[in-house]
């Protein structure tokens, strides 16, 4: 939910580019305070011991799905299929590399440690992407 809530937030507070597709409706107060919950949820529940496994197909395909939308909402008008294609595709690949590279750390550091670590590699890079310029 992070890539979704970035958007929403940015939307909200005027720092989304406006030749994004992004509408009125994610800029909405509501909204954006929903997707944000839902983004901290899904933050603080990924710590969780019972967390389901990142790369079972149903978590790899909301993930997709999530910055498939995000990136068609952040893409010029024109340009929403592609931007739509390559947030999805990172998805995709990310999902793969960051669980590879977090469940080696969490051999070291546990689950706490690594997840917070990631977060804090992730949650800037989605602000920097959907607040770029």
């Amino acid at each position: 939910m992070t890539p979704l809530a970035v958007v929403a937030n940015a939307a909200r507070t005027g720092k989304l580019r406006r030749a994004g597709a992004a509408p009125d409706l994610l800029a909405h107060p509501l909204v954006s305070a929903g997707t944000t919950a839902l983004a901290v949820y899904e933050l603080v529940g990924d710590k969780h011991p019972d967390a389901p496994d990142r790369i079972g197909a149903p978590a790899v395909a909301v993930r997709i799905l999530n910055a498939a939308i995000a990136g068609a909402l952040v893409a010029p008008k024109r340009q929403r299929w592609a931007g739509a294609a390559a947030a999805g595709a990172t998805a995709a690949v990310a999902t793969y590399l960051t669980w590879r590279a977090r469940t080696r750390a969490m051999e070291q550091h546990g689950r706490e440690a690594t997840g917070l670590a990631e977060d804090a590699i992730v949650v800037p890079t989605a602000i920097a992407a959907a607040t770029a310029r």
